[in-house]
């Protein structure tokens, strides 16, 4: 069975996730470190994954990901997201060289280890292969040989990577593509069951568990 170091690219928290407007910069900033931690103790839980190495600049929420069992990078490229993970996947592939890249985003609080193994097991091992969100315009997860590593994340990213030859993972994977950036999204999420640390402050936040 092909193992996978999953790639997370983390925003520091006091800056994370702008358009989730209503709570206040707290809870805000509380909810985007929830997120990451549900989405990295998810990809340490599939079984198609040997290591995840986060990608941030935040040294405090660092430690807390390292805790779980993360290996931690500083952000080492400020042109924007695509080149942090480039960088990022070289980098995985110094320290693991046995093991494919694969990035996933970090606002995937209800991701459920299954749906992350269920897309790595279909991926192709030679090319790219990506997973859409659930709008079908975004991208998740995208993962491609280290050599040939280069995602287009951004605006209306599924089309890019489906164009640049990218094979799209199809099936339900419905915790894979339930990213979250406003408070919709956040209510959707929840209905398919969110991780401990997003749940506790859903509640404070919806006023009933979720």
């Amino acid at each position: 069975m092909q193992q996978y170091v999953v790639v997370v690219p983390v925003k520091p928290p006091a800056v994370g996730k702008s358009r989730l407007v209503g709570p206040d910069d707290h809870l805000r900033r509380d909810l985007a470190e929830a997120f990451a931690l549900d989405t990295a103790a998810a990809c340490l839980a599939a079984s198609r994954v040997a290591e995840v190495l986060v990608v941030t600049d935040d040294a405090h929420f660092a430690a807390r990901l390292a805790a779980l069992g993360c290996t931690c990078v500083p952000d080492g490229d400020s042109r924007g997201l695509n080149p942090a993970l480039r960088q990022a996947v070289a980098e995985a592939g110094r320290r693991w060289p046995a093991l494919l890249p694969a990035a996933v985003l970090a606002d995937l609080p209800a991701l459920r280890p299954a749906d992350l193994d269920e897309a790595l097991g279909a991926a192709t091992p030679d090319g790219p292969s990506f997973v859409a969100d659930a709008d079908g315009t975004g991208t998740t997860l995208y993962t491609s040989p280290t050599d040939a590593f280069d995602p287009a994340f951004g605006p209306d990213s599924a089309r890019a990577h489906r164009l640049g030859g990218a094979l799209a993972l199809r099936g339900g994977l419905v915790s894979l593509r339930r990213d979250v950036d406003d408070l919709d999204d956040l209510h959707e999420a929840a209905s398919l069951g969110l991780g401990p640390e997003t749940a506790r402050l859903a509640q404070q936040l919806f006023g009933t568990p979720d």
